[in-house]
């Protein structure tokens, strides 16, 4: 598509759109893209707000092409019945493992999502699965999702059907959190440092930790207020 759009034209913004989704199509259907497949369900999402065309797309691309992101956006329809596709928790959780082993940009997500719904066990008849979600929760914790490693922190602390109770991991993956950002994380640990749970007790520890999860607190209300002038 050659030539500069103005953007202030109603009619030059109408056809370069249109022509947008004609090469996404063609991307698609002729040459057999899976980028192409997953653009052109974003442009039926995000463009023309046909969740329907969109979800097909995604699943055609996820189910014959594996493509990670496409099955991360088709497990986010299935947690919620977006697209006129029904509520299929086990879907999702098949989507998002797709996702996850796959690789690229939203796979880690995906292995954090994974982790959530074995973790849940409304996807497997209201029976939790904590190894599972141990073996997820560290793929997306290694990749840096703040809140797996929170989740893990959790697990060890409390326990469950195949995992035993482990202060020492669970103060490890508290302080992974909070190095990553997590407000829980940095004061889960500052009161096992406070305690002694798991760790020799540090006053000095626990107090730098503690600061640290306020200023994460004091970040996050400065954000949301930010977020709600904007709006």
């Amino acid at each position: 598509m050659a030539g500069t759009v103005d953007f202030q034209n109603e009619e030059e913004v109408k056809e370069y759109l249109d022509n947008l989704g004609t090469e996404y199509s063609y991307q698609c259907y002729r040459e057999k893209l899976p980028d192409g497949c997953h653009r052109l369900a974003e442009y039926f999402e995000g463009i023309k707000k046909n969740f329907e065309a969109a979800a097909q797309v995604l699943k055609t691309n996820c189910d014959v092409n594996e493509h990670s992101e496409s099955c991360y956006k088709l497990g986010a329809y299935y947690v919620t019945g977006k697209g006129g596709l029904a509520v299929d928790l086990r879907a999702a959780y098949n989507c998002f493992l797709k996702s996850c082993n796959k690789g690229g940009k939203k796979s880690i997500d995906s292995c954090h999502n994974v982790g959530l719904l074995a973790h849940d066990g409304r996807m497997n008849e209201e029976k939790p699965d904590a190894t599972v979600a141990i073996d997820y929760y560290t793929k997306a914790c290694e990749g840096k999702f703040a809140a797996s490693c929170f989740n893990l922190s959790a697990l060890y602390i409390q326990g469950s059907p195949g995992v035993s109770k482990d202060m020492s991991l669970a103060l490890h993956y508290s302080e992974k959190a909070c190095d990553l950002g997590h407000m829980w994380g940095c004061a889960n640990a500052s009161r096992m440092y406070k305690l002694g749970d798991g760790v020799s007790k540090s006053d000095a520890k626990a107090e730098a930790l503690k600061n640290r999860a306020k200023d994460l607190h004091r970040l996050q209300q400065q954000g949301s207020k930010q977020i709600s002038f904007g709006e």
